[in-house]
């Protein structure tokens, strides 16, 4: 009797894993650190319903199997209805936070996001940042970590466990490449955009104009632009109408990258 009850517990443990693992990789592959939100909710519940099964032996396996299926159908459908509408990720995942911008903090956004002074210095201090000040950009992103822009050097992010990555290979490389881009600027000149220096200032924050085939008219107001100037310049690059692009973004020295939809 002893023997068929272990059994049994191995049995359901075995299963559990076989099906939590073929679960999280219908799901996607994403990082547990870069998880949303959302994402995170539906594996701790998926977690749950199995420790149950296996815990009560006496009850049947379909009562774990029905919920935690039903679960993954749910971010599966949802992760697909997210690639097609811009709203429904905002509404899942919902915006990054600017925590610094040019040296100053904003609590009132720290405040929404119950994030306190010791959490943000803690984190600049990971990556090697003394002050606030030091700091062009501080983004609290949609996963919880923590992008930094320092004021002339790169981009640099750090997850809440601490593990950092800094944008001096970035910096080196621009560096080196200093002299080949005076020459193609030339070049390059037709393709560029000159826009407000004080509204676009850092590669690492390129503004995008069309998401999904959707105009961000509030980012072309922003750099004091419109629909139609927007539409001159995916022509140029081919494309003939908005919703043929899946990505068009330009950066802080006028270059416009432009993604269309059929390109793959």
């Amino acid at each position: 009797m002893l023997f068929q009850h272990i059994t049994a517990h191995i049995f359901l443990t075995v299963l559990m894993y076989i099906f939590i693992f073929l679960s999280m990789r219908i799901m996607g592959k994403r990082e547990i650190g870069k998880l949303s939100v959302f994402d995170l909710t539906i594996s701790i519940m998926i977690a749950e319903i199995a420790v149950f099964v296996i815990e009560d032996i006496e009850r049947p396996i379909y009562d774990g199997f029905v919920p935690m299926a039903t679960l993954v159908l749910i971010q599966v459908l949802v992760a697909q209805l997210s690639l097609k509408s811009r709203k429904l990720r905002l509404l899942v995942d919902g915006k990054p936070s600017i925590l610094i911008s040019d040296g100053k903090l904003h609590r009132g956004e720290m405040r929404k996001q119950r994030y306190n002074i010791d959490d943000l210095l803690l984190q600049l201090r990971g990556q090697n940042i003394d002050s606030p000040a030091d700091v062009e950009f501080a983004i609290l992103e949609t996963s919880g970590q923590l992008t930094v822009i320092e004021k002339n050097k790169g981009v640099s992010s750090t997850n809440q466990s601490g593990n950092s990555s800094s944008g001096a290979e970035q910096k080196e490389r621009s560096s080196g490449d200093q002299q080949s881009s005076r020459s193609s600027d030339k070049s390059d000149s037709s393709s560029t955009v000159k826009l407000p220096k004080h509204k676009i200032r850092y590669e690492g924050l390129p503004i995008p104009l069309i998401m999904d085939g959707k105009v961000q008219d509030d980012n072309l107001e922003m750099i004091g632009k419109n629909r139609f100037w927007l539409r001159t310049q995916i022509r140029q690059k081919g494309v003939s109408d908005f919703r043929d692009v899946f990505l068009c973004s330009i950066d802080h020295k006028g270059q416009i990258y432009i993604d269309p939809i059929g390109s793959r």
